[in-house]
């Protein structure tokens, strides 16, 4: 079987309807692309009139009562301003919630009969509710997760000195993981307040 022979300017049409849908198509999926750098400077919400990070600087961060989530906060707070401390005039107000659960991780003794717990694991887990400073209004709700292991020696201080920094490691980590989850919620706003 053969194809059918067609003239040269027919192949020339068919060749350029080809490239023009290839030109289209990829048009089309380009333009879908919501990928944005993380450390833009474009603003993340749509009335913003700064950029990303004076936008994350500007969110004030409510006092917690327990150590571990006071260790979370400062990380948020040295995160979010990039050491500058809390804004003096903010425009979000961050209500963060930080729990902790201890675990025993494994049972491993060699030289004894005694079942002594011999790794933990720290949890920190934060619910977070994002408002407007002006209104009040709720604009994001959150709740993220970190869990970070630790050695339990039989020396009881040195059991709970492993335990308070497995706390302080999750704690920068819950807190680097809050920023992004923030950042988002905001790009989210944006777009939504642009649609509204």
């Amino acid at each position: 079987m053969s194809l059918p022979d067609l003239g040269k300017t027919e192949v020339t049409h068919l060749l350029r309807r080809i490239a023009l849908c290839g030109l289209v198509a990829s048009v089309a999926l380009v333009s879908a692309c919501t990928v944005r750098p993380l450390y833009s400077s474009a603003p993340l919400s749509a009335g913003s009139q700064v950029g990303a990070a004076a936008e994350l600087a500007s969110i004030s961060i409510k006092p917690v009562k327990t150590r571990y989530a006071q260790q979370v906060r400062n990380n948020l707070i040295f995160a979010l301003g990039q050491g500058a401390g809390e804004p003096a005039s903010p425009v979000y107000s961050l209500d963060l919630g930080v729990t902790e659960l201890v675990e025993s991780a494994a049972i491993v003794q060699i030289q004894t009969d005694e079942d002594e717990p011999t790794a933990g694991t720290v949890t920190l887990t934060a619910n977070y509710v994002l408002t407007d400073a002006k209104t009040g209004t709720a604009i994001a709700r959150g709740k993220r997760s970190i869990a970070s292991s630790f050695d339990k020696p039989r020396q009881e201080f040195a059991s709970y000195r492993a335990q308070i920094d497995a706390e302080n490691r999750a704690a920068r980590e819950l807190a680097d993981l809050l920023r992004l989850s923030i950042a988002q919620d905001l790009i989210k706003h944006g777009k939504t307040a642009a649609a509204g």
